[in-house]
Protein backbone atom coordinates (compact mmCIF):
# COMPACT_ATOMS: atom_id res chain seq x y z
CA UNK A 1 0.00 0.00 0.00
CA UNK A 2 1.62 3.13 -0.85
CA UNK A 3 1.88 6.28 0.97
CA UNK A 4 1.74 10.10 -0.02
CA UNK A 5 3.59 13.05 1.05
CA UNK A 6 1.33 16.05 2.04
CA UNK A 7 2.25 19.66 2.19
CA UNK A 8 3.15 21.30 4.82
CA UNK A 9 0.04 22.82 5.98
CA UNK A 10 -1.23 19.35 6.73
CA UNK A 11 -0.16 19.00 9.78
CA UNK A 12 -1.79 21.90 10.80
CA UNK A 13 -5.21 20.61 9.15
CA UNK A 14 -5.09 17.62 11.25
CA UNK A 15 -4.61 19.32 13.99
CA UNK A 16 -8.04 21.65 13.64
CA UNK A 17 -9.66 18.54 12.21
CA UNK A 18 -9.04 16.53 15.72
CA UNK A 19 -9.98 19.55 17.59
CA UNK A 20 -13.22 19.22 15.44
CA UNK A 21 -13.94 15.32 15.78
CA UNK A 22 -16.60 14.19 17.67
CA UNK A 23 -19.79 16.37 15.81
CA UNK A 24 -20.70 13.24 13.61
CA UNK A 25 -21.59 11.11 17.10
CA UNK A 26 -20.33 12.69 20.21
CA UNK A 27 -22.06 9.83 22.41
CA UNK A 28 -20.06 7.46 20.51
CA UNK A 29 -16.36 8.83 20.19
CA UNK A 30 -16.14 10.27 23.24
CA UNK A 31 -17.49 7.36 25.18
CA UNK A 32 -15.42 4.64 23.63
CA UNK A 33 -12.57 7.14 24.67
CA UNK A 34 -13.57 7.54 28.22
CA UNK A 35 -14.24 3.77 28.20
CA UNK A 36 -10.56 2.96 27.23
CA UNK A 37 -8.71 5.63 29.81
CA UNK A 38 -10.45 4.28 32.53
CA UNK A 39 -8.98 1.00 31.30
CA UNK A 40 -5.50 2.39 30.85
CA UNK A 41 -5.63 3.38 34.71
CA UNK A 42 -5.45 -0.52 35.60
CA UNK A 43 -1.55 -0.65 35.15
CA UNK A 44 -1.45 2.50 37.25
CA UNK A 45 -3.76 1.19 40.24
CA UNK A 46 -1.23 -2.25 40.19
CA UNK A 47 1.96 0.18 40.00
CA UNK A 48 1.31 2.90 42.18
CA UNK A 49 1.14 0.66 45.39
CA UNK A 50 4.85 -0.50 44.67
CA UNK A 51 6.54 2.85 43.58
CA UNK A 52 4.88 4.66 47.34
CA UNK A 53 5.68 1.73 49.92
CA UNK A 54 8.73 -0.29 50.61
CA UNK A 55 12.32 0.27 49.76
CA UNK A 56 13.08 1.40 46.28
CA UNK A 57 15.17 -1.41 44.12
CA UNK A 58 16.24 -2.04 41.14
CA UNK A 59 14.13 -5.08 41.50
CA UNK A 60 11.00 -3.28 41.81
CA UNK A 61 11.48 -0.67 39.16
CA UNK A 62 11.40 -3.72 36.91
CA UNK A 63 8.65 -5.20 38.04
CA UNK A 64 6.55 -2.07 37.77
CA UNK A 65 8.45 -2.28 34.28
CA UNK A 66 7.04 -5.28 33.19
CA UNK A 67 3.89 -4.81 34.38
CA UNK A 68 2.80 -1.20 32.87
CA UNK A 69 4.78 -2.86 29.62
CA UNK A 70 2.58 -6.29 29.71
CA UNK A 71 -0.87 -3.90 30.13
CA UNK A 72 0.24 -1.65 27.94
CA UNK A 73 0.56 -4.38 24.66
CA UNK A 74 -2.29 -6.15 25.72
CA UNK A 75 -4.52 -2.78 25.83
CA UNK A 76 -3.45 -2.01 23.00
CA UNK A 77 -6.32 -3.47 20.67
CA UNK A 78 -8.16 -0.67 22.37
CA UNK A 79 -6.43 2.38 20.30
CA UNK A 80 -7.57 0.59 17.70
CA UNK A 81 -11.21 -0.01 18.45
CA UNK A 82 -11.12 3.47 19.25
CA UNK A 83 -9.72 4.64 15.79
CA UNK A 84 -12.72 2.50 14.54
CA UNK A 85 -14.54 4.55 15.68
CA UNK A 86 -13.87 7.72 14.58
CA UNK A 87 -13.68 6.49 11.37
CA UNK A 88 -17.03 5.01 11.40
CA UNK A 89 -18.10 8.49 12.46
CA UNK A 90 -16.53 10.36 10.28
CA UNK A 91 -18.26 8.17 7.57
CA UNK A 92 -21.32 8.22 8.45
CA UNK A 93 -21.47 5.01 9.90
CA UNK A 94 -23.43 3.91 13.04
CA UNK A 95 -21.07 3.37 15.89
CA UNK A 96 -21.48 2.68 19.96
CA UNK A 97 -18.88 3.50 22.40
CA UNK A 98 -18.88 -0.38 23.27
CA UNK A 99 -17.14 -0.62 19.58
CA UNK A 100 -14.15 0.32 21.30
CA UNK A 101 -13.47 -3.38 22.28
CA UNK A 102 -14.53 -4.73 19.26
CA UNK A 103 -10.81 -5.32 18.25
CA UNK A 104 -10.88 -8.50 21.06
CA UNK A 105 -14.04 -10.39 19.09
CA UNK A 106 -12.98 -12.95 16.59
CA UNK A 107 -11.00 -11.60 13.82
CA UNK A 108 -11.06 -8.26 15.25
CA UNK A 109 -7.49 -8.32 14.75
CA UNK A 110 -6.50 -7.86 18.37
CA UNK A 111 -3.05 -9.73 17.75
CA UNK A 112 -2.11 -7.88 14.74
CA UNK A 113 -2.40 -4.81 17.14
CA UNK A 114 -1.11 -6.02 19.87
CA UNK A 115 2.10 -7.30 17.48
CA UNK A 116 2.29 -3.83 15.86
CA UNK A 117 2.69 -2.66 19.91
CA UNK A 118 5.20 -5.03 20.61
CA UNK A 119 7.50 -3.69 17.09
CA UNK A 120 7.17 -0.18 18.41
CA UNK A 121 8.61 -1.55 21.52
CA UNK A 122 11.68 -2.47 19.30
CA UNK A 123 12.08 0.92 17.74
CA UNK A 124 11.94 2.12 21.05
CA UNK A 125 14.36 0.37 22.55
CA UNK A 126 16.83 0.71 19.59
CA UNK A 127 16.52 4.72 19.81
CA UNK A 128 17.41 4.21 22.88
CA UNK A 129 20.62 2.06 21.91
CA UNK A 130 21.71 4.54 19.28
CA UNK A 131 21.33 7.37 21.25
CA UNK A 132 23.34 5.97 24.17
CA UNK A 133 25.69 4.85 21.09
CA UNK A 134 26.62 8.45 20.70
CA UNK A 135 26.28 10.01 23.61
CA UNK A 136 27.82 6.83 26.37
CA UNK A 137 26.14 5.50 28.78
CA UNK A 138 26.77 8.65 31.31
CA UNK A 139 22.89 9.38 31.34
CA UNK A 140 22.54 5.95 32.72
CA UNK A 141 24.62 6.12 35.40
CA UNK A 142 23.36 10.14 35.77
CA UNK A 143 19.98 8.73 36.08
CA UNK A 144 20.45 5.99 38.88
CA UNK A 145 22.09 8.60 40.82
CA UNK A 146 19.04 10.90 40.30
CA UNK A 147 16.64 8.04 41.85
CA UNK A 148 19.32 6.80 44.59
CA UNK A 149 18.95 10.58 45.89
CA UNK A 150 15.60 10.58 45.63
CA UNK A 151 14.75 7.26 47.71
CA UNK A 152 17.52 8.94 50.08
CA UNK A 153 15.88 11.89 50.25
CA UNK A 154 18.49 13.82 49.33
CA UNK A 155 17.94 17.88 48.36
CA UNK A 156 21.50 17.38 46.25
CA UNK A 157 20.91 16.22 42.65
CA UNK A 158 23.71 15.11 40.87
CA UNK A 159 24.83 17.51 37.51
CA UNK A 160 23.67 16.79 34.36
CA UNK A 161 26.10 14.77 32.56
CA UNK A 162 28.29 14.89 29.56
CA UNK A 163 26.00 14.72 26.40
CA UNK A 164 22.92 15.44 27.77
CA UNK A 165 21.89 18.14 25.26
CA UNK A 166 22.99 16.26 22.35
CA UNK A 167 20.91 13.22 23.73
CA UNK A 168 17.85 15.59 24.35
CA UNK A 169 18.01 17.20 20.48
CA UNK A 170 18.80 13.09 19.15
CA UNK A 171 15.44 12.15 21.11
CA UNK A 172 13.53 15.03 19.70
CA UNK A 173 14.37 14.32 16.43
CA UNK A 174 13.81 10.53 16.88
CA UNK A 175 10.28 11.41 18.55
CA UNK A 176 8.85 13.42 15.32
CA UNK A 177 9.81 10.74 13.13
CA UNK A 178 8.44 8.05 15.81
CA UNK A 179 5.42 10.07 16.49
CA UNK A 180 4.65 9.64 12.61
CA UNK A 181 5.24 5.89 12.50
CA UNK A 182 3.25 5.29 15.35
CA UNK A 183 -0.18 7.17 14.14
CA UNK A 184 0.60 6.09 10.54
CA UNK A 185 1.39 2.30 11.28
CA UNK A 186 -1.51 1.88 13.99
CA UNK A 187 -3.90 3.34 11.91
CA UNK A 188 -2.70 0.83 9.11
CA UNK A 189 -3.22 -1.93 11.05
CA UNK A 190 -6.48 -1.22 12.97
CA UNK A 191 -8.10 0.12 9.94
CA UNK A 192 -6.32 -1.43 6.41
CA UNK A 193 -6.01 -4.48 7.76
CA UNK A 194 -2.13 -4.62 7.45
CA UNK A 195 0.05 -6.83 9.20
CA UNK A 196 2.66 -5.84 12.25
CA UNK A 197 5.65 -5.69 9.92
CA UNK A 198 4.08 -4.09 7.25
CA UNK A 199 2.49 -1.72 9.21
CA UNK A 200 5.88 -0.30 10.50
CA UNK A 201 6.98 0.06 6.96
CA UNK A 202 4.48 2.02 5.36
CA UNK A 203 4.82 4.02 9.22
CA UNK A 204 8.41 4.59 8.46
CA UNK A 205 8.15 5.70 4.97
CA UNK A 206 5.15 7.51 5.34
CA UNK A 207 6.82 9.47 8.27
CA UNK A 208 10.15 10.34 5.97
CA UNK A 209 7.75 11.86 3.58
CA UNK A 210 5.89 13.91 6.09
CA UNK A 211 8.78 15.33 8.11
CA UNK A 212 7.48 18.47 7.30
CA UNK A 213 4.03 18.36 8.09
CA UNK A 214 4.53 16.66 11.27
CA UNK A 215 6.89 19.74 12.42
CA UNK A 216 3.92 22.00 11.52
CA UNK A 217 1.76 19.60 13.67
CA UNK A 218 4.44 20.10 16.52
CA UNK A 219 4.28 23.71 16.54
CA UNK A 220 0.45 23.87 16.61
CA UNK A 221 0.45 21.39 19.43
CA UNK A 222 2.86 23.96 21.00
CA UNK A 223 0.25 26.58 20.43
CA UNK A 224 -2.86 25.23 21.03
CA UNK A 225 -1.20 23.65 24.46
CA UNK A 226 -0.28 27.26 25.70
CA UNK A 227 -4.14 28.48 24.81
CA UNK A 228 -5.40 25.46 26.95
CA UNK A 229 -3.14 26.31 29.83
CA UNK A 230 -4.22 30.07 29.70
CA UNK A 231 -7.60 29.00 29.50
CA UNK A 232 -6.72 26.35 32.27
CA UNK A 233 -5.45 29.39 34.16
CA UNK A 234 -8.43 31.29 34.33
CA UNK A 235 -10.97 28.83 35.26
CA UNK A 236 -8.98 27.80 38.13
CA UNK A 237 -8.77 31.82 39.11
CA UNK A 238 -12.20 32.17 38.63
CA UNK A 239 -12.69 28.61 41.16
CA UNK A 240 -10.33 29.76 43.57
CA UNK A 241 -12.43 33.17 43.59
CA UNK A 242 -15.66 31.57 44.00
CA UNK A 243 -14.21 29.25 46.66
CA UNK A 244 -13.59 32.09 48.67
CA UNK A 245 -16.70 33.91 48.40
CA UNK A 246 -18.77 30.35 48.70
CA UNK A 247 -16.44 27.77 50.34
CA UNK A 248 -13.75 25.63 49.83
CA UNK A 249 -15.92 22.66 47.80
CA UNK A 250 -16.78 24.79 44.76
CA UNK A 251 -13.12 23.96 43.70
CA UNK A 252 -14.10 20.06 43.92
CA UNK A 253 -17.53 20.60 41.68
CA UNK A 254 -16.19 23.24 39.34
CA UNK A 255 -12.64 22.17 38.95
CA UNK A 256 -12.72 18.14 38.83
CA UNK A 257 -15.48 17.76 36.39
CA UNK A 258 -13.39 20.72 34.16
CA UNK A 259 -10.66 18.28 34.50
CA UNK A 260 -11.97 15.09 33.71
CA UNK A 261 -13.38 17.13 30.92
CA UNK A 262 -10.03 18.38 29.84
CA UNK A 263 -7.72 15.40 29.62
CA UNK A 264 -11.09 13.60 27.70
CA UNK A 265 -11.33 16.33 25.08
CA UNK A 266 -7.16 15.97 24.85
CA UNK A 267 -7.62 12.00 24.20
CA UNK A 268 -9.84 12.58 21.78
CA UNK A 269 -8.23 14.96 19.82
CA UNK A 270 -5.00 12.66 20.14
CA UNK A 271 -6.72 10.23 18.40
CA UNK A 272 -8.16 12.85 16.04
CA UNK A 273 -4.37 13.49 15.01
CA UNK A 274 -3.51 10.03 14.88
CA UNK A 275 -6.59 9.02 12.56
CA UNK A 276 -6.48 12.36 9.95
CA UNK A 277 -2.90 11.69 9.19
CA UNK A 278 -3.74 7.98 8.76
CA UNK A 279 -6.44 8.92 6.42
CA UNK A 280 -4.15 11.74 4.50
CA UNK A 281 -1.29 9.90 4.43
CA UNK A 282 -2.61 6.71 3.42
CA UNK A 283 -5.37 7.43 2.09
CA UNK A 284 -8.23 5.72 3.90
CA UNK A 285 -8.53 2.98 0.87
CA UNK A 286 -11.76 0.91 0.84
CA UNK A 287 -9.91 -2.08 2.52
CA UNK A 288 -9.86 0.06 5.68
CA UNK A 289 -13.76 0.80 5.52
CA UNK A 290 -14.59 -2.70 4.92
CA UNK A 291 -11.91 -3.97 7.76
CA UNK A 292 -13.55 -1.35 10.18
CA UNK A 293 -16.99 -2.30 9.42
CA UNK A 294 -16.26 -6.38 9.88
CA UNK A 295 -14.54 -4.74 13.24
CA UNK A 296 -17.89 -3.31 14.60
CA UNK A 297 -20.18 -5.57 13.23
Amino acid sequence: MSTRAMGPMAGFRWLMNAINLGRNNPKAVFGAAALSMVLMLVPSLLTVPLQMTGTQSAGRMAAVIAISMLFGLLLAPLYGGLLSIIDAAERGRPARATDVFAPYRAGGGAVRMIGFALGMLVVYAAIVAIVLGVVGTGIIHWYTDVLAAQAAKSTTLPGLPAGFGTAVALFAVFWLLVMGVYAVGFGQVALAGRSPLAALKDGFVGSIKNLLPLLMLVVGLFVAWIAVALAVIVLVGIAALLAKLVGAWVLFVVAVPVYIALILALYVVMFGVMYFMWRDICGGSDLGAETVGAMAA
